[in-house]
């Protein structure tokens, strides 16, 4: 036989075939929804994958302030910063950023920037997420398709 009856694909941005999912964060464990929401946003669910091109999908995340955490880690887990000055390093707990503007956005962001590639293929794959707090998104006129989270493994 001198053919082969198969072929690796390989994708690229023009061919990679990306959709818009929405996820509902309702009761979810924060861990284990980010590390679905990682694999949506790479395609690893995909029989298409490709490591090194971002042939993911397009993630909105609604009712993102109803994720919860396991355990005591809601008053335990602490979150760094550092503004940049000399004594500035910060630090919250995620019952405090769930109090301030945008803190569940980036509770839920952390998690899934950390199971992302480091390196330009991980920031521009995290630019594909989209976190709501609420239940209503913008991204209607994209016809996003709903899935049910924890059918994924």
């Amino acid at each position: 036989m001198n053919t082969l009856s198969y072929k690796t694909l390989s994708v690229n941005k023009e061919t990679a075939q990306k959709e818009w999912v929405v996820v509902d964060a309702t009761d979810q464990v924060v861990g284990r929804l980010a590390s679905k929401v990682a694999k949506l946003l790479r395609g690893k669910y995909k029989p298409t994958f490709t490591p090194h091109v971002d042939c993911g999908d397009n993630v909105i995340i609604i009712n993102a302030e109803k994720v919860i955490f396991t355990g005591k880690k809601e008053t335990d887990k602490v979150y760094t910063r550092y503004t940049g000055y000399p004594g500035g390093q910060r630090f919250n707990t995620p019952a405090e950023l769930r109090s301030k503007q945008g803190g569940v956005d980036k509770m839920l962001r952390h998690a899934v920037k950390g199971m992302l590639p480091k390196g330009v293929l991980g920031r521009k794959l995290l630019t594909n997420l989209f976190i709501y707090e609420g239940a209503e998104h913008k991204q209607e006129a994209q016809k996003p398709k709903a899935i049910d989270i924890n059918l994924y493994k």
